[in-house]
C-alpha cells in the first residue's frame, strides 16, 4: 500500500497541535466549556489520525503504554475523587480545592474537578486506544500471507 507524503506530513504536524489543544481543554475545562471528555476526544482523534497514517506500531511508538493502563488510571482518579470527598465528610463528587507552594512557580491551586477531569480524559484516551487495537487485530493479514483476508 502506498503512503501519501502529504497526509503523513500533515498528520505529524496536526498530531502535536491536537495534543497541546487537548491538554489545554483538559485544564481550562472546569471553568469553561471543555474538560476531560472533550480533551480526551481531541486526543483520541489525534491518535486515530496517527493510526490512519501508519498502523498500530506507529501509535504504540508514540503512546508507549498498553491501552488499558490509562483506562485503569482514569477510573482510579475518577472513583478516587468521589471516595476522597466522602471520606473527608463532604457530598460525593463535591468540589474542593487545595493550594500548594511550588518552588519556581509560586502558588498552584489544585481542584477535585481537575483531578476528576483528568480521570475522564484518561478513560476516553484508553478507550480509543483499545478500539484501535481491536481494529488492528481484525484487519491483519492471515498467516498464509493472503492480502485482504481477515484473521479470525
Amino acid at each position: 500500500m502506498r503512503r501519501s507524503l502529504i497526509f503523513d506530513s500533515t498528520v505529524r504536524l496536526v498530531f502535536d497541535l491536537a495534543m497541546v489543544l487537548s491538554a489545554y481543554m483538559l485544564f481550562a475545562g472546569h471553568n469553561q466549556p471543555g474538560g476531560g471528555f472533550v480533551g480526551g476526544l481531541v486526543a483520541g482523534a489525534a491518535i486515530a489520525l496517527r493510526f490512519l497514517m501508519g498502523d498500530l506500531r506507529d501509535v504504540i511508538g508514540v503512546v508507549r503504554f498498553k491501552p488499558w493502563t490509562p483506562l485503569a488510571v482514569g477510573l482510579a482518579l475518577a472513583a478516587g475523587t468521589s471516595i476522597w470527598t466522602v471520606a473527608t465528610g463532604s457530598e460525593p463528587l463535591d468540589h474542593g480545592a487545595r493550594e500548594f507552594d511550588v518552588w519556581g512557580i509560586g502558588a498552584v491551586k489544585v481542584t477535585t474537578a481537575t483531578v476528576f477531569d483528568a480521570g475522564v480524559y484518561c478513560i476516553v484516551v484508553g478507550l480509543v486506544l483499545m478500539i484501535l487495537e481491536a481494529f488492528a487485530d481484525e484487519i491483519e493479514p492471515a498467516d498464509d500471507g493472503e492480502p485482504g483476508e481477515v484473521r479470525r
